[in-house]
């Protein structure tokens, strides 16, 4: 039997061709989505400032390697192949743009870096950061890119827009235990966060990882015949996980707060993408955060991993809110996935299609 199981882990699996079934559905998609539609391909690259630094590969302190957009160059080719559904090729060679952008005045993004974004609003004294992506690693490496470019001033402020890890684990990577505790950085996230956060990633975080993979497709090879993105983001990077619990919880529509000199107005979202989840509006930038509760994709309403099913009326209720409140003032709406939308009435447009 120990043989036998040898035997089976020294075939190498090889990579069937797609069926003529496949072709055809893939070359139906062609001729259901306007591709001549480029505006995506103009958003993304607007505001751009600076590709990742070293090819866009990142190490760890053992010198392994847990980012490697270098794997995606694959996407360079700007039409799918016959295994590969067009909207999905599509879709990442548009998650391909990575590197620092300006959102608005005084907001940033590094995009491509991680499955998620890490947004940066300059304050009045420092900086606050907006999800610090998946790992401790690829947090770091943002802000430090973002420092090549524009001033270094300390982090004031972190604010967790919902209780996923890819917008809170790598938030030791920005700021320490220490700096929380003497009051000099606080953490703000949604009412409810921390037992989201916990009862996802310890209580069922092994499960959860496993379907994720399941999921994703994330322990196939990037390429044409393997893994091509994740749809939300090109893949999760596989560093060191943290997290530091908030100290300010927000709990209620329209509540207001000024941090390092900036104004938000929240929109409290619970069980909507995320068991605990908050969007803001910068009204002094014209600039609307939609976490993840707007992207520039089709959402589950449940996922394979098990992640709690979202809860479709409600999640459509705080969208409908968003465009009441902030539909006529946001000039950009910006997520923590992906790329902004620019123009008033394309900002109603983008949430009015979710």
């Amino acid at each position: 039997m120990k043989n036998l199981f040898a035997f089976f882990l020294s075939i190498q699996i090889l990579h069937a061709l797609p069926t003529s079934l496949t072709i055809e559905e893939n070359q139906k998609v062609l001729k259901e989505l306007p591709f001549d539609n480029q505006q995506d391909f103009e958003d993304v690259n607007r505001g751009f400032i600076a590709p990742l630094p070293n090819n866009g590969i990142i190490e760890n302190a053992n010198g392994q390697i847990i980012w490697d957009l270098k794997t995606y160059d694959f996407l360079e080719n700007a039409s799918a192949p016959d295994s590969v559904n067009p909207s999905l090729w599509r879709q990442g060679r548009l998650l391909c743009k990575a590197g620092l952008f300006q959102v608005a005045d005084r907001v940033y993004q590094v995009r491509g870096i991680d499955l998620s974004n890490m947004t940066i609003i300059e304050g009045k004294k420092g900086l606050i950061i907006i999800d610090p992506l998946v790992c401790i690693e690829t947090a770091r490496a943002a802000l430090d890119l973002y420092y090549q470019h524009r001033p270094k001033r300390l982090v004031k402020a972190v604010i967790y827009t919902h209780s996923h890890i890819d917008h809170f684990g790598g938030v030791r990577g920005i700021i320490t235990q220490e700096e929380v505790q003497k009051g000099a950085v606080k953490i703000f996230a949604p009412q409810g966060f921390t037992q989201a956060a916990l009862d996802e990633s310890i209580m069922a975080g092994n499960a959860m990882a496993r379907r994720a993979s399941y999921m994703y497709g994330n322990l196939l090879k990037p390429g044409v015949d393997g893994q091509v993105t994740s749809g939300l983001g090109l893949t999760t990077s596989v560093g060191e996980i943290s997290l530091i619990l908030p100290t300010d919880f927000i709990v209620k529509t329209g509540e207001k707060k000024t941090i390092d000199g900036v104004r938000f107005i929240f929109i409290f979202a619970p069980n909507s993408e995320a068991p605990a989840e908050m969007l803001f509006y910068l009204p002094d930038l014209k600039a609307l955060c939609a976490a993840e509760d707007a992207t520039h994709n089709m959402h589950n309403l449940y996922t394979l991993r098990g992640a709690k099913i979202r809860d479709a009326k409600a999640w459509s209720h705080y969208l409908n809110q968003t465009i009441e409140m902030f539909g006529e003032k946001a000039e950009v709406v910006f997520a923590q996935h992906h790329w902004p939308t620019w123009g008033k009435n394309r900002v109603i447009d983008f949430l009015e299609k979710h």
